[in-house]
Protein backbone atom coordinates (compact mmCIF):
# COMPACT_ATOMS: atom_id res chain seq x y z
CA UNK A 1 0.00 0.00 0.00
CA UNK A 2 1.58 3.33 -1.03
CA UNK A 3 -0.20 5.38 1.67
CA UNK A 4 -0.59 4.29 5.30
CA UNK A 5 -1.97 6.17 8.30
CA UNK A 6 0.33 6.57 11.30
CA UNK A 7 -0.07 6.32 15.04
CA UNK A 8 2.62 8.41 16.73
CA UNK A 9 4.24 8.45 20.16
CA UNK A 10 4.17 11.48 22.45
CA UNK A 11 7.11 12.34 24.70
CA UNK A 12 6.06 13.60 28.18
CA UNK A 13 9.07 15.84 28.85
CA UNK A 14 8.62 18.20 31.79
CA UNK A 15 8.77 21.36 29.63
CA UNK A 16 5.84 20.23 27.48
CA UNK A 17 2.39 21.72 27.08
CA UNK A 18 -0.80 20.37 28.67
CA UNK A 19 -2.92 21.56 25.75
CA UNK A 20 -1.17 22.20 22.39
CA UNK A 21 -0.74 18.63 21.07
CA UNK A 22 -4.08 17.52 22.54
CA UNK A 23 -5.80 20.43 20.77
CA UNK A 24 -4.09 19.53 17.50
CA UNK A 25 -5.32 15.95 17.83
CA UNK A 26 -8.77 17.11 18.95
CA UNK A 27 -8.47 15.36 22.32
CA UNK A 28 -9.69 16.67 25.70
CA UNK A 29 -7.34 19.09 27.43
CA UNK A 30 -5.64 20.06 29.69
CA UNK A 31 -3.88 16.72 29.85
CA UNK A 32 -2.77 15.22 33.16
CA UNK A 33 0.84 14.89 31.95
CA UNK A 34 2.88 17.39 29.92
CA UNK A 35 3.05 16.56 26.21
CA UNK A 36 6.26 17.95 24.75
CA UNK A 37 6.86 16.25 21.41
CA UNK A 38 4.95 14.00 19.05
CA UNK A 39 7.42 11.97 16.97
CA UNK A 40 6.50 11.08 13.39
CA UNK A 41 9.10 8.83 11.87
CA UNK A 42 11.27 5.75 12.27
CA UNK A 43 13.62 6.70 15.08
CA UNK A 44 14.19 3.52 17.14
CA UNK A 45 13.56 5.37 20.41
CA UNK A 46 9.93 6.09 19.46
CA UNK A 47 8.97 4.80 16.01
CA UNK A 48 5.56 5.58 14.54
CA UNK A 49 3.20 2.66 13.96
CA UNK A 50 1.99 2.17 10.39
CA UNK A 51 -1.65 1.12 10.43
CA UNK A 52 -2.72 -1.68 8.06
CA UNK A 53 -6.32 -2.90 7.77
CA UNK A 54 -5.61 -5.88 10.03
CA UNK A 55 -2.48 -4.98 12.01
CA UNK A 56 0.07 -2.31 12.88
CA UNK A 57 3.83 -2.34 12.40
CA UNK A 58 6.64 -0.11 13.63
CA UNK A 59 7.78 2.14 10.79
CA UNK A 60 11.48 1.43 11.35
CA UNK A 61 11.01 -2.33 10.94
CA UNK A 62 8.65 -1.82 8.00
CA UNK A 63 11.27 0.23 6.14
CA UNK A 64 14.03 -2.24 7.10
CA UNK A 65 12.09 -5.08 5.44
CA UNK A 66 11.86 -3.28 2.07
CA UNK A 67 14.20 -0.25 2.12
CA UNK A 68 14.23 0.26 -1.65
CA UNK A 69 10.45 0.21 -1.90
CA UNK A 70 10.15 2.81 0.83
CA UNK A 71 13.24 4.97 0.31
CA UNK A 72 13.77 4.63 -3.43
CA UNK A 73 17.09 5.50 -5.05
CA UNK A 74 18.48 7.08 -1.87
CA UNK A 75 18.17 3.91 0.24
CA UNK A 76 21.88 3.15 0.07
CA UNK A 77 22.91 6.75 0.73
CA UNK A 78 20.91 6.77 3.96
CA UNK A 79 21.95 3.27 5.04
CA UNK A 80 18.45 1.86 4.46
CA UNK A 81 16.96 4.17 7.09
CA UNK A 82 14.50 7.05 6.95
CA UNK A 83 16.86 10.06 6.99
CA UNK A 84 14.58 12.51 8.83
CA UNK A 85 12.40 12.79 11.92
CA UNK A 86 9.29 14.98 11.98
CA UNK A 87 7.98 16.29 15.30
CA UNK A 88 5.22 18.43 16.71
CA UNK A 89 6.95 20.40 19.46
CA UNK A 90 4.98 22.15 22.22
CA UNK A 91 7.06 24.09 24.74
CA UNK A 92 5.24 25.46 27.76
CA UNK A 93 8.63 26.11 29.39
CA UNK A 94 12.05 26.76 27.83
CA UNK A 95 14.19 23.91 26.56
CA UNK A 96 17.87 23.57 27.39
CA UNK A 97 20.58 25.73 25.86
CA UNK A 98 22.09 23.34 23.32
CA UNK A 99 23.85 22.69 20.03
CA UNK A 100 24.24 19.79 17.63
CA UNK A 101 27.45 18.43 16.02
CA UNK A 102 28.30 18.21 12.34
CA UNK A 103 28.61 14.79 10.70
CA UNK A 104 32.34 14.32 11.31
CA UNK A 105 32.04 15.43 14.96
CA UNK A 106 29.09 13.12 15.57
CA UNK A 107 30.87 10.13 14.06
CA UNK A 108 34.06 10.77 16.04
CA UNK A 109 32.27 11.45 19.33
CA UNK A 110 30.02 8.42 19.01
CA UNK A 111 32.97 6.13 18.27
CA UNK A 112 34.85 7.51 21.28
CA UNK A 113 31.89 6.97 23.62
CA UNK A 114 31.37 3.46 22.24
CA UNK A 115 35.06 2.60 22.67
CA UNK A 116 34.87 3.69 26.30
CA UNK A 117 31.82 1.51 26.82
CA UNK A 118 29.70 4.32 28.26
CA UNK A 119 26.02 3.27 28.41
CA UNK A 120 23.63 5.53 26.53
CA UNK A 121 21.72 6.21 29.74
CA UNK A 122 24.88 7.34 31.59
CA UNK A 123 25.27 11.08 32.25
CA UNK A 124 28.85 10.83 30.99
CA UNK A 125 27.56 9.81 27.56
CA UNK A 126 27.83 12.63 25.01
CA UNK A 127 26.66 11.08 21.70
CA UNK A 128 23.63 8.86 21.18
CA UNK A 129 24.37 8.04 17.53
CA UNK A 130 26.84 8.76 14.72
CA UNK A 131 24.65 11.23 12.83
CA UNK A 132 24.50 15.01 12.71
CA UNK A 133 21.28 16.84 13.53
CA UNK A 134 20.49 19.99 11.54
CA UNK A 135 16.88 20.98 12.11
CA UNK A 136 14.15 23.41 11.14
CA UNK A 137 11.17 24.58 13.18
CA UNK A 138 8.08 26.19 11.65
CA UNK A 139 5.85 28.00 14.12
CA UNK A 140 2.24 26.93 14.58
CA UNK A 141 1.73 29.60 17.25
CA UNK A 142 3.76 32.63 18.20
CA UNK A 143 7.15 31.13 19.06
CA UNK A 144 10.20 32.55 20.87
CA UNK A 145 13.73 31.18 20.63
CA UNK A 146 17.38 31.96 21.15
CA UNK A 147 19.54 31.19 18.11
CA UNK A 148 23.22 31.73 17.44
CA UNK A 149 25.67 34.29 18.77
CA UNK A 150 24.53 37.83 18.10
CA UNK A 151 26.64 40.70 16.78
CA UNK A 152 29.55 41.28 19.15
CA UNK A 153 28.83 44.97 19.66
CA UNK A 154 25.33 44.07 20.85
CA UNK A 155 26.70 41.55 23.35
CA UNK A 156 29.19 44.09 24.67
CA UNK A 157 26.40 46.69 24.97
CA UNK A 158 24.05 44.48 26.97
CA UNK A 159 26.79 43.39 29.38
CA UNK A 160 27.84 47.02 29.78
CA UNK A 161 24.29 47.80 30.92
CA UNK A 162 24.24 44.79 33.24
CA UNK A 163 27.52 45.92 34.84
CA UNK A 164 28.18 42.59 36.61
CA UNK A 165 31.14 43.14 39.01
CA UNK A 166 32.52 39.58 38.82
CA UNK A 167 32.56 39.69 35.01
CA UNK A 168 34.43 43.00 34.66
CA UNK A 169 37.93 41.52 34.12
CA UNK A 170 36.89 39.05 31.41
CA UNK A 171 34.52 41.60 29.87
CA UNK A 172 37.40 44.06 29.60
CA UNK A 173 39.42 41.45 27.70
CA UNK A 174 36.44 40.76 25.44
CA UNK A 175 36.09 44.49 24.71
CA UNK A 176 39.77 44.65 23.69
CA UNK A 177 39.32 41.62 21.42
CA UNK A 178 35.77 41.87 19.96
CA UNK A 179 36.24 38.85 17.70
CA UNK A 180 35.07 35.25 17.57
CA UNK A 181 38.10 34.24 19.65
CA UNK A 182 37.28 36.91 22.23
CA UNK A 183 33.68 35.69 22.31
CA UNK A 184 34.90 32.12 22.77
CA UNK A 185 37.02 33.13 25.75
CA UNK A 186 34.13 35.04 27.34
CA UNK A 187 31.64 32.19 26.85
CA UNK A 188 34.20 29.63 28.07
CA UNK A 189 34.66 31.64 31.26
CA UNK A 190 30.93 31.45 31.92
CA UNK A 191 30.60 27.78 31.05
CA UNK A 192 33.65 26.59 33.00
CA UNK A 193 33.25 28.74 36.13
CA UNK A 194 33.42 26.85 39.42
CA UNK A 195 30.21 26.68 41.45
CA UNK A 196 30.84 29.61 43.84
CA UNK A 197 31.89 31.87 40.96
CA UNK A 198 28.98 30.73 38.81
CA UNK A 199 26.45 31.45 41.54
CA UNK A 200 27.98 34.87 42.14
CA UNK A 201 27.83 35.74 38.43
CA UNK A 202 24.22 34.59 38.14
CA UNK A 203 23.08 36.35 41.32
CA UNK A 204 24.74 39.62 40.32
CA UNK A 205 23.22 39.43 36.83
CA UNK A 206 19.74 38.72 38.16
CA UNK A 207 20.00 41.56 40.69
CA UNK A 208 21.00 43.93 37.89
CA UNK A 209 18.11 42.79 35.69
CA UNK A 210 15.63 43.51 38.47
CA UNK A 211 16.77 47.13 38.52
CA UNK A 212 16.81 47.44 34.72
CA UNK A 213 13.39 45.96 33.90
CA UNK A 214 10.93 48.70 33.04
CA UNK A 215 13.60 51.27 32.13
CA UNK A 216 12.78 51.17 28.37
CA UNK A 217 16.06 49.55 27.44
CA UNK A 218 16.45 47.98 23.99
CA UNK A 219 17.28 44.82 25.94
CA UNK A 220 14.04 44.84 27.95
CA UNK A 221 12.90 41.43 26.70
CA UNK A 222 16.31 39.93 27.45
CA UNK A 223 16.14 41.24 31.01
CA UNK A 224 12.66 39.79 31.44
CA UNK A 225 13.80 36.41 30.14
CA UNK A 226 16.75 36.47 32.52
CA UNK A 227 14.41 36.77 35.50
CA UNK A 228 12.07 34.07 34.22
CA UNK A 229 14.89 31.66 33.40
CA UNK A 230 16.39 32.15 36.84
CA UNK A 231 13.02 31.33 38.40
CA UNK A 232 13.00 28.07 36.42
CA UNK A 233 16.70 27.22 36.71
CA UNK A 234 18.07 29.19 39.69
CA UNK A 235 21.83 29.60 39.58
CA UNK A 236 22.17 28.07 36.09
CA UNK A 237 24.88 29.79 34.02
CA UNK A 238 22.55 29.69 31.00
CA UNK A 239 20.64 32.51 32.70
CA UNK A 240 23.67 34.69 31.90
CA UNK A 241 25.07 33.21 28.69
CA UNK A 242 21.70 33.64 26.92
CA UNK A 243 22.57 37.37 26.72
CA UNK A 244 25.12 36.44 24.03
CA UNK A 245 22.47 35.02 21.70
CA UNK A 246 19.93 36.37 19.22
CA UNK A 247 16.39 36.50 20.60
CA UNK A 248 13.92 35.78 17.80
CA UNK A 249 10.12 35.83 17.71
CA UNK A 250 8.34 33.81 15.03
CA UNK A 251 4.78 34.32 13.86
CA UNK A 252 2.78 31.30 12.65
CA UNK A 253 4.18 30.08 9.33
CA UNK A 254 7.65 31.56 9.94
CA UNK A 255 10.55 29.20 10.54
CA UNK A 256 14.06 29.00 11.92
CA UNK A 257 16.86 26.77 10.60
CA UNK A 258 19.55 25.51 12.96
CA UNK A 259 22.72 24.15 11.33
CA UNK A 260 25.49 22.34 13.17
CA UNK A 261 27.26 24.35 15.87
CA UNK A 262 24.38 26.78 16.42
CA UNK A 263 23.85 27.43 20.14
CA UNK A 264 20.12 27.77 20.70
CA UNK A 265 17.16 27.29 23.01
CA UNK A 266 13.46 27.13 22.27
CA UNK A 267 11.75 29.35 24.83
CA UNK A 268 8.05 28.80 24.22
CA UNK A 269 5.36 28.04 21.68
CA UNK A 270 4.23 25.22 19.39
CA UNK A 271 5.75 24.30 16.05
CA UNK A 272 6.49 21.68 13.43
CA UNK A 273 10.08 20.50 13.74
CA UNK A 274 11.97 18.51 11.11
CA UNK A 275 15.50 17.22 11.57
CA UNK A 276 18.01 14.61 10.54
CA UNK A 277 17.13 11.30 12.20
CA UNK A 278 19.41 11.80 15.21
CA UNK A 279 19.17 12.36 18.95
CA UNK A 280 22.54 14.07 19.46
CA UNK A 281 22.30 17.05 21.83
CA UNK A 282 25.16 18.81 23.63
CA UNK A 283 23.83 21.06 26.38
CA UNK A 284 25.24 24.28 27.81
CA UNK A 285 22.73 25.18 30.51
CA UNK A 286 19.08 25.74 31.44
CA UNK A 287 18.71 22.07 32.28
CA UNK A 288 19.00 19.52 35.09
CA UNK A 289 20.54 17.15 32.53
CA UNK A 290 24.25 16.65 31.98
CA UNK A 291 26.25 19.55 30.54
CA UNK A 292 29.31 18.49 28.55
CA UNK A 293 31.08 21.82 28.48
CA UNK A 294 34.37 20.80 26.89
CA UNK A 295 32.67 18.97 24.02
CA UNK A 296 30.18 21.80 23.50
CA UNK A 297 33.03 24.29 23.19
CA UNK A 298 34.68 22.02 20.62
CA UNK A 299 31.67 21.85 18.30
CA UNK A 300 30.26 25.39 18.64
CA UNK A 301 30.33 27.92 15.82
CA UNK A 302 31.32 31.27 17.38
CA UNK A 303 30.68 33.29 14.23
CA UNK A 304 28.21 36.08 15.15
CA UNK A 305 25.30 36.87 12.85
CA UNK A 306 21.88 38.51 12.73
CA UNK A 307 19.04 36.02 12.74
CA UNK A 308 15.81 36.55 10.81
CA UNK A 309 12.71 34.40 10.32
CA UNK A 310 12.89 31.94 7.43
CA UNK A 311 9.86 32.28 5.18
CA UNK A 312 8.57 29.73 2.71
CA UNK A 313 9.01 29.99 -1.06
CA UNK A 314 5.80 29.55 -3.04
CA UNK A 315 6.03 27.16 -6.01
CA UNK A 316 3.81 27.05 -9.07
CA UNK A 317 2.07 23.97 -7.64
CA UNK A 318 0.76 25.70 -4.45
CA UNK A 319 3.45 24.05 -2.36
CA UNK A 320 5.33 26.38 0.02
CA UNK A 321 8.89 25.15 0.57
CA UNK A 322 11.21 26.11 3.42
CA UNK A 323 14.57 26.08 1.68
CA UNK A 324 17.62 24.93 3.69
CA UNK A 325 20.99 23.34 2.96
CA UNK A 326 20.00 20.03 4.61
CA UNK A 327 20.30 16.88 2.49
CA UNK A 328 18.31 14.66 4.85
CA UNK A 329 15.10 16.66 4.85
CA UNK A 330 12.89 19.27 3.27
CA UNK A 331 9.84 20.80 4.93
CA UNK A 332 6.96 22.22 2.93
CA UNK A 333 3.37 23.26 3.50
CA UNK A 334 0.17 23.01 1.49
CA UNK A 335 -2.78 25.27 2.23
CA UNK A 336 -5.69 24.24 0.06
CA UNK A 337 -9.09 25.88 -0.29
CA UNK A 338 -10.85 23.30 -2.44
CA UNK A 339 -7.94 23.35 -4.92
CA UNK A 340 -6.13 20.20 -6.02
CA UNK A 341 -2.39 19.53 -5.74
CA UNK A 342 -0.36 16.73 -7.29
CA UNK A 343 3.29 15.78 -7.25
CA UNK A 344 5.57 12.83 -7.93
CA UNK A 345 6.82 10.91 -4.90
CA UNK A 346 10.33 9.43 -5.25
CA UNK A 347 11.20 8.65 -1.63
CA UNK A 348 9.48 8.08 1.70
CA UNK A 349 7.43 11.05 2.86
CA UNK A 350 5.42 11.86 5.97
CA UNK A 351 2.36 14.10 5.80
CA UNK A 352 0.68 15.78 8.77
CA UNK A 353 -2.65 17.59 8.70
CA UNK A 354 -2.77 20.58 11.06
CA UNK A 355 -6.09 22.04 9.93
CA UNK A 356 -9.20 21.02 8.00
CA UNK A 357 -9.83 17.79 6.11
CA UNK A 358 -7.92 16.54 3.06
CA UNK A 359 -7.62 13.40 0.95
CA UNK A 360 -4.34 11.86 -0.25
CA UNK A 361 -4.73 9.58 -3.26
CA UNK A 362 -2.42 7.49 -5.48
CA UNK A 363 -2.60 4.21 -7.45
CA UNK A 364 -6.20 3.54 -6.54
CA UNK A 365 -5.50 4.07 -2.85
CA UNK A 366 -6.82 7.04 -0.89
CA UNK A 367 -6.65 8.21 2.71
CA UNK A 368 -8.60 10.99 4.40
CA UNK A 369 -6.71 13.05 6.97
CA UNK A 370 -8.25 15.46 9.44
CA UNK A 371 -6.57 17.77 11.93
CA UNK A 372 -3.88 15.96 13.93
CA UNK A 373 -3.73 12.90 11.66
CA UNK A 374 -0.73 11.79 9.63
CA UNK A 375 0.41 9.34 6.96
CA UNK A 376 3.53 7.81 5.45
CA UNK A 377 3.89 7.60 1.67
CA UNK A 378 6.31 5.17 0.00
CA UNK A 379 8.82 5.82 -2.78
CA UNK A 380 6.88 3.66 -5.25
CA UNK A 381 3.73 5.77 -4.91
CA UNK A 382 4.21 7.62 -8.18
CA UNK A 383 1.92 10.63 -8.57
CA UNK A 384 0.21 11.66 -5.35
CA UNK A 385 -2.79 14.00 -5.39
CA UNK A 386 -4.22 16.02 -2.52
CA UNK A 387 -7.70 17.52 -2.46
CA UNK A 388 -9.87 19.20 0.15
CA UNK A 389 -9.67 22.23 2.38
CA UNK A 390 -7.02 22.57 5.06
CA UNK A 391 -3.30 22.65 5.83
CA UNK A 392 -0.75 19.84 5.43
CA UNK A 393 2.93 19.73 6.27
CA UNK A 394 5.07 17.52 4.05
CA UNK A 395 8.38 16.01 5.20
CA UNK A 396 10.66 14.49 2.59
CA UNK A 397 14.38 14.24 1.88
CA UNK A 398 16.28 17.31 0.70
CA UNK A 399 17.84 18.08 -2.64
CA UNK A 400 20.74 15.97 -3.82
CA UNK A 401 24.00 17.75 -3.18
CA UNK A 402 27.24 17.14 -1.35
CA UNK A 403 26.56 16.35 2.27
CA UNK A 404 28.32 17.90 5.23
CA UNK A 405 31.75 16.31 5.77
Amino acid sequence: MPILPLRNQIQPYAWGSHSAIAQLQQRPFPTSEPEAEMWLGAHPNAPSQAIFPDHTQALDTLIAEEPSAWLGASAAEFHQQLPFLLKVLAAESPLSLQAHPNQAQARQGFEEDEALGIPKSDRRRRYQDATHKPEILCALTRFEALSGFQRLERSLAVFAQLDVPTLKPVLARFAKDPSSSGLREFFSTLLQADEPTRLQIVNETVASCRTLVGKNSEFEKNFEWCLRLNDLYPGDIGVVSQFLLNLIELEPGEAIYLPAGNLHAYLGGAGIELMANSDNVLRGGLTPKAVHGAELLRILDFSPFEVAPLRSVQTDSLEEIYVTEAREFQLSRLRLHQESWSGVVRTAEIWLCTEGALILAAKGCSLALTQGESAVVSANTGTLSVTGCGTLFRATEGSSHTREP
